[in-house]
């Protein structure tokens, strides 16, 4: 059963011959022939190129007495009559506009081509998008990117009251006024605004992957928005901090937030995720072998007498799932990813609220988080390390991250050195003042 149907006849040159020929497509407007539960029949847009079939659901429906099987349009019977063929007529012109677009360009018009172009076009609303971006995150497995960057996307859908917004809307002027808002609104660093646009971008340029989006509307880098993080202090513990909270006398949830913070500071600022989810299986013949979570790179540390120690006070029959540490014991399995890494989240929130009351203990006026640890490795190997080395310690993909730990973001002694010369050529200047007076 076919209704209403819009043919484009589209001309195109063949090579050397100068000669035209004419490539047909149609677009028209049909119901399915079998019915819902409802005893209706969905409204189907079926385009036909080349004698192949491809059909896109308007996603409504009507019964056989509401609808003009000449005309191709819904009877005026039907209560959303006026509605329904606006949205018909709608999508007709867009399918049309497609195709011919496809034409001009010489691009494939299959009639599965011109479906896709128009999904496409409908699909290119910046939150249908997010939803595909989280989505793809959730699928390849990447949830400690998941748990943050949703929260993000949430927060740009509060500033715009809950609309979609297309990704032309999303020019200079908007994003610098969603950072100020979150600015104005929340108690966020610089660095957490920064965030929020890096997801932005990151769904911009999947849009743009896609051919969703014209690069032209393009809001970020030059001539637009530069992402740039601020420098942030990664100061790390000195070993006299370290002494100090090693040798603290703490109660057993303290004890248990310090011990899991110097495991990982024995084995080069290994992440707190990792070492929660460490087997007694991942330890043999005096090594540590695991891979690191956030990029699957492997590799093997020996077990220093220190961290020896440490695993001593975990030993236990029948360790649940086999975990070294007992924090997500409480889990019934480790196989949900997803579940797992929320709470790892949660045991990391609760540790580091522990490691305020072992630093208070052990006199260590510094903030001590989980990944503190990571930066006071750093910190203490940047002179007796090599960076190439200390790169496959850390995990890190590239070079120029480890060397950003060990130098950009730390005390730099050179700096310290020139300052205290100046200093010490002014208290000279002063001395040779008084004396000559």
């Amino acid at each position: 059963m076919f209704h209403q149907c819009f043919t484009i006849v589209s001309p195109k040159s063949v090579s050397l011959h100068h000669q035209i020929s004419f490539y047909m497509a149609s677009v028209r407007v049909r119901l399915r022939d079998r019915e819902n539960s409802d005893g209706e029949h969905s409204i189907l847009i079926q385009i036909i190129k080349d004698r192949k079939k491809s059909v896109i659901t308007l996603r409504h429906s009507v019964k056989l007495k509401d609808w003009n099987a000449k005309e191709g349009t819904v009877k005026k019977s039907h209560p959303n009559s006026t509605w329904l063929n606006n949205l018909i007529a709608k999508q007709v012109a867009e399918a049309s506009d497609k195709l011919i677009q496809l034409e001009v360009n010489n691009t494939d018009t299959s009639a599965h081509v011109i479906k896709r172009a128009v999904k496409a076009a409908k699909d290119n609303t910046f939150f249908k998008q997010a939803d595909l971006y989280i989505a793809r995150l959730e699928r390849a497995g990447n949830f400690n990117r998941l748990s943050a960057e949703k929260p993000r996307v949430k927060r740009l859908k509060e500033f715009v009251n809950n609309r979609d917004i297309h990704f032309q809307e999303i020019d200079t002027t908007f994003l610098k006024d969603f950072k100020a808002w979150l600015k104005g609104t929340r108690s966020i660093t610089e660095r957490t605004a920064v965030n929020h646009l890096v997801v932005i971008r990151s769904i911009y340029n999947q849009a743009i992957a896609d051919k969703l989006v014209d690069p032209k509307y393009y809001p970020f880098g030059k001539g637009g928005v530069v992402i740039k993080f601020p420098d942030s202090k990664k100061s790390g513990l000195t070993p006299a901090d370290i002494t100090a909270l090693e040798n603290a006398t703490l109660t057993e949830k303290a004890n248990h937030a310090r011990n899991l913070w110097l495991f990982a500071f024995y084995f080069g600022g290994m992440r707190a995720s990792d070492v929660l989810r460490l087997k007694w299986s991942d330890f043999e013949d005096g090594r540590l072998y695991y891979k690191m979570g956030k990029n699957e790179k492997g590799g093997s540390l020996k077990v220093s007498p220190k961290a020896e120690a440490i695993l001593a006070q975990y030993k236990r029959e029948n360790p649940k799932h086999n975990l070294v540490f007992p924090d997500l014991e409480k889990l019934p399995d480790l196989n949900n990813k997803a579940e797992v890494q929320s709470y790892i989240k949660v045991r990391i929130k609760a540790n580091n609220k522990h490691m305020l009351k072992a630093t208070e203990k052990a006199e260590v006026n510094k903030e001590v988080t989980s990944h503190k640890s990571r930066h006071s490795f750093a910190q203490m190997a940047k002179n007796i390390i090599p960076a190439h080395q200390l790169q496959q310690v850390f995990r890190h993909s590239t070079l120029q991250t480890t060397e950003s730990y060990m130098n950009n973001n730390f005390v730099n002694e050179e700096i310290d050195s020139a300052m205290n010369n100046v200093l010490a050529r002014l208290s000279i200047q002063e001395e040779t003042g008084k004396t000559a007076s």
